[in-house]
């Protein structure tokens, strides 16, 4: 007899567990299905409450790793692109050899993309080699590790034609500075802006204007065999520069700087009547050519 009501209780608590398990997949079904619904509506911050509660209450369940994917996504899309670099980090943490890691790879750099750009300047045209180019920076590695270790992943493309904008945003920001130099009369620094543009980014369009800084700046520090080194470069490979006269020659500006001191600016030790220097501006090209799909992909 005992032996009949143990099978009973084992077949009743087996037919609980079963229940219990129906419910938990439907419940989890239910609430992932809620998160599609908001996130195909927009409605962000919904979608991103429900994603934290699917990870907390069914951390183990069948939408779990999915779902964590999708919270990097309704992070961008809702502009919160520290929180979906901190959220993909994390997936790429747990999840280093899942079959979707690519994405997170992708939207970390895509995050790092759009973050130091305000709302404004989403919609307002701006010049962007002109801010702090640490996010440029930041985006263009995400990017290069994806595409060194995924360079089979559907996102390459748009990452590497990416890493070519970033790389001509990081070339003008370097010229930006040597203009900057150039008028506080600081040539040698100028000088070596230059150089690092030609040195590192060499297939920028960039480039020319980076031999002018080079050029400008060694003849304001009469360094002139230099200067003409660089100048018959310049006028080989780049014989259209609009700096270059009919005689081949560059439109320097003219050394108004140390050697032209007024008695006034020597006696104050140049705290006085200082000399305005060359305000040389060698930033000829424009706006970059954008070659990708402004469309975010959300996984799948």
């Amino acid at each position: 007899m005992s032996l009949f009501r143990i099978a009973g209780l084992s077949l009743i608590v087996l037919l609980s567990a079963c229940s219990s398990t129906e419910d938990q997949e439907t419940s989890e079904q239910q609430l992932y299905t809620s998160i599609q619904g908001s996130l195909r509506a927009s409605q962000w911050d919904a979608a991103i409450s429900k994603l934290h509660r699917i990870e907390s209450e069914y951390p183990f369940g069948s939408f779990a790793e999915q779902a964590q994917l999708e919270l990097v996504y309704a992070y961008y899309q809702s502009n919160e692109p520290d929180a979906a670099i901190s959220a993909a980090d994390r997936f790429i943490r747990l999840h280093p050899l899942h079959e979707k890691v690519d994405y997170a790879y992708y939207m970390r750099g895509l995050a790092a993309f759009t973050q130091s750009q305000s709302v404004i300047e989403r919609f307002m045209p701006t010049d962007i080699t002109q801010r702090d180019p640490g996010a440029a920076r930041e985006s263009f590695n995400y990017f290069k590790q994806l595409t060194d270790r995924y360079p089979e992943s559907i996102y390459a493309w748009d990452a590497t034609q990416r890493m070519i904008y970033l790389r001509n945003v990081l070339a003008r920001y370097e010229l930006h500075v040597a203009n900057y130099y150039f008028t506080r009369g600081a040539y040698v620094a100028a000088l070596r802006r230059g150089q690092f543009v030609l040195e590192n980014f060499p297939s920028t369009p960039a480039v020319p204007d980076a031999l002018a800084t080079v050029i400008q700046a060694y003849h304001l520090l009469d360094m002139n065999d230099l200067a003409d080194e660089n100048l018959a470069v310049l006028s080989l490979n780049y014989p259209n520069y609009p700096l270059l006269d009919d005689d081949g020659q560059l439109q320097l500006a003219k050394n108004r700087g140390a050697n032209q001191r007024s008695w006034i600016n020597q006696l104050t030790f140049g705290l006085a009547d200082r000399p305005e220097p060359p305000g040389f501006d060698t930033r000829i090209d424009g706006e970059f050519e954008r070659d990708w799909d402004e469309a975010t992909p959300q996984p799948n």
